[in-house]
């Protein structure tokens, strides 16, 4: 979660007054791992990481091994790069805090106070409620509105707009941010109509001009995310700020109130927010800001990498496209534009292991997440077949995209192949290998433990269910179909799935059905 040179300069600035101050390196200690405190003060190895991560971790592994110390941005992170050490961080949970982290990057981001239990604002377990609502029995009736919504979104809001035989050309991450936010906040935040029964056109292009100015405050916001990470105050972007309040005005309480078909998560978050907290109304909004940027800042280009290799690859293509006519048929589904929306369950979902290895495939290229856990007093960290002593307050790390780009796991680690993630019977593959050993972690985008993302199941079924629709109902072909793959935009690397830094014409129409 650090970024690159472009405002590291900023925070170069604001940090110089602290060199007489916290200037001081730190001195290794015997046991303690290898050390880099860098050439500047505060930011130590920031700039050198922010700039290519992967590229950095990679020089201090060679360097020093597998396990080595950084200081980056005030603080000091072990980086444990040996695939068979990631059980550590679960086996030594009593002597490290996931949550720690986790709190004060959300209330510096959003703005609310702190959601701590510790400190006296909330005793809500956040990640219960996510886990409750998010995962088990919970996630069919998102699964089902999600389908309704992304088919409302897709075909009934834009119908006037697609005519068989009529190409329409747009970018491909502008397509799949509009396509997923609205869906997803639809699902998520309700409607302002019943889409299903009220045909008011009016109603429905005011609900859509609302919720797509919604998604150009997201966009706003979510630009400078990784700035507010890195410490910086939110009052310096003053656009980005602003988008910030109106995202949290429209889900002020009193607003959400007059939805229909809130989520079952929106509406459980209401309660706990109102009965077992003291934020006031702007702070409780934030928190739910908090719960629309996590739903959409890792799916939406997760999406987009989803379909882009996807229609880049015929073979992907063709395999795909037969998994979802194979699957449509055994549900008894009939995909006509005139009859009723298409529905498949979470079972039939999950019986697609071609569209899941695709997906898996996507993200393992686009994937630069990073685990944290903060000490919570000194203790020694126990390794395979050594040991270091880890300070109070440091912070142990996980970086996957050295996992995911490894080539002795993954073959030829920089090329897309769709059935990367399947065995020789077209079933899910698990056993991948190391140095001739059997890895237990080897795809780990969502993190480990238990801090993994509690929404993972769910956005996985989101992507799956917007290819099985695109597959369904659209023409779909790069404008230049020799384009090369965009570029990784690393200023947002530790935050999950990176953005391209450059969109992609593509074109779609209307399959004749």
């Amino acid at each position: 979660m650090f970024v690159p040179p472009w405002i590291w300069e900023t925070v170069a600035i604001l940090c110089c007054v602290y060199w007489f101050l916290i200037g001081r390196r730190r001195r290794r200690r015997q046991g303690e791992p290898p050390l880099e405190n860098g050439f500047l003060p505060y930011l130590g190895c920031a700039l050198q990481f922010g700039a290519n991560p992967l590229r950095f971790l990679r020089e201090k592994q060679k360097k020093h091994g597998h396990i080595f110390t950084c200081r980056i941005a005030g603080n000091y992170i072990h980086f444990l790069t040996d695939p068979f050490s990631y059980y550590s961080l679960i086996r030594h949970g009593k002597h490290l805090d996931w949550k720690k982290f986790h709190f004060a990057t959300s209330a510096k981001a959003f703005g609310h106070g702190s959601i701590d239990p510790m400190e006296g604002n909330t005793t809500e377990n956040f990640h219960q409620t996510f886990i409750r609502t998010l995962q088990g029995n919970a996630l069919d009736p998102l699964i089902e509105a999600m389908m309704e919504n992304l088919q409302y979104v897709l075909l009934q809001s834009r119908t006037s707009k697609l005519q068989p035989n009529a190409w329409v050309t747009e970018g491909l991450y502008a397509f799949c941010c509009r396509v997923m936010f609205e869906s997803g906040f639809l699902t998520l935040f309700g409607t302002e109509f019943n889409a299903s029964h009220d045909k008011n056109l009016l109603k429905q292009e005011t609900e859509r001009a609302h919720i797509l100015n919604a998604l150009e405050n997201f966009k706003e916001f979510d630009k400078i995310f990784p700035a507010l990470v890195a410490g910086l105050p939110i009052h310096l972007f003053k656009s980005a700020h602003s988008a910030r309040e109106k995202l949290g005005e429209a889900l002020l309480h009193k607003n959400l109130l007059k939805r229909n078909k809130l989520s079952e998560l929106v509406t459980l978050r209401m309660f706990l927010n109102d009965t077992l907290s003291t934020f006031n109304d702007k702070e409780k909004a934030k928190t739910h800001v908090a719960v629309l940027w996590a739903s959409q800042a890792n799916t939406i280009p997760a999406t987009f990498w989803s379909l882009f290799y996807l229609i880049k690859s015929p073979e992907a293509m063709r395999a795909a496209a037969e998994e979802v006519q194979t699957t449509l048929e055994s549900a008894g589904e009939k995909i006509s534009l005139d009859s009723k929306n298409i529905s498949l369950n979470r079972k039939q979902l999950d019986n697609m292991p071609i569209l899941d290895s695709i997906i898996k495939e996507a993200m393992r290229l686009s994937s630069a997440s990073m685990t944290f856990r903060v000490a919570k007093e000194d203790f020694t960290l126990h390794l395979e077949k050594e040991f270091y002593n880890i300070r109070r307050d440091d912070i142990v790390a996980l970086y996957p995209q050295l996992l995911h780009f490894d080539p002795e796991i993954y073959d030829d680690p920089l090329t897309f192949k769709y059935d990367r993630y399947l065995d020789e019977n077209g079933r899910e593959k698990t056993d991948f290998y190391r140095n001739g050993r059997k890895l237990k972690h080897y795809y780990m985008p969502f993190g480990t433990g238990i801090a993994k993302c509690p929404g993972r199941l769910f956005a996985v079924h989101e992507i799956k269910q917007f290819l099985t629709l695109i597959l369904s109902y659209f023409e779909v072909e790069l404008v230049d179909s020799n384009v090369q793959c965009p570029n990784l935009d690393q200023s947002r690397a530790g935050l999950g799935i990176l953005q391209p830094t450059n969109d992609v014409d593509f074109r779609y129409r209307l399959k004749f059905l």
